[in-house]
Formats: C-alpha cells, sequence, structure tokens
C-alpha cells in the first residue's frame, strides 16, 4: 500500500473487533493505511464510493448477492471479488448460481479452504 497508494476499507459490526483491529494494525504499523469503518454493513457497504480494486467478503452470508450487488459496479475491470465460506453450505446456494452464471465476471471456487473461496474477475 505505501508504494501503490491504496488503502484497505474495514467494516466491522462490532465495536470490541474494530478495537482490537485497531491495537493490531497500530503495533504492526499498518494503520495509515486502513480506512476502518465501525457500523452495519448493510448500510455502509454501498455508501462506499469506491473504485475498488479486491472486494473480500466473509460477512453475514445471507447477506453475499446484496454486498455483490452493491459493490461490483464499483470494482474496476480486472478487479476481483472473494466470497469465503462458499462450500460449507453457510452461503445460500442462490449466491453461487448467481455468480457463476454472471456473464460480466469469470468465476473460479478454490476448494483448498475446507469452506472453499469464490474468486470473480470482473471481465
Amino acid at each position: 500500500m505505501s508504494k501503490t497508494g491504496g488503502k484497505v476499507t474495514s467494516v466491522e459490526l462490532n465495536e470490541k473487533r474494530q478495537k482490537q483491529a485497531i491495537k493490531n494494525l497500530t503495533e504492526a504499523g499498518l494503520i495509515q493505511f486502513v480506512d476502518l469503518k465501525l457500523g452495519n454493513a448493510h448500510e455502509i457497504v454501498k455508501q462506499l464510493p469506491g473504485p475498488f480494486d479486491f472486494v473480500f467478503s466473509d460477512a453475514d452470508k445471507d447477506w453475499y448477492k446484496q454486498y455483490f450487488l452493491n459493490v461490483t459496479p464499483k470494482l474496476k475491470k480486472g478487479g476481483c471479488f472473494t466470497a469465503h465460506n462458499v462450500i460449507d453450505g453457510n452461503v445460500p446456494p442462490e449466491y453461487n448460481e448467481f455468480v457463476i452464471n454472471n456473464k460480466d465476471f469469470e468465476t473460479t471456487i478454490d476448494k483448498k479452504s475446507r469452506a472453499g473461496i469464490m474468486i470473480s474477475f470482473k471481465k
């Protein structure tokens, strides 16, 4: 991030977890590269301005499709949207079908993780 001017945006609902993240990032000397948002991701994510190069979703699984819909219009061409827990039964199967069948993305599922990670590149 220091070389590219990039920034990580993290959305956390739990204040205690966010405080721990701030402590960890500060100790690691990385806090200046992270924009920490505290609150409900259902509202915050749709308000994030973008553009994004990479998005990692590991939040409430029933909301994955909505996160995808809110973020991907702001994802750069060639950008990557990833979602965790896509093969362990936590994510609704409709989400996987929706993304895999989306013609604007090239999608694979990495099954090396027991939970599965869906990796989608914007065409």
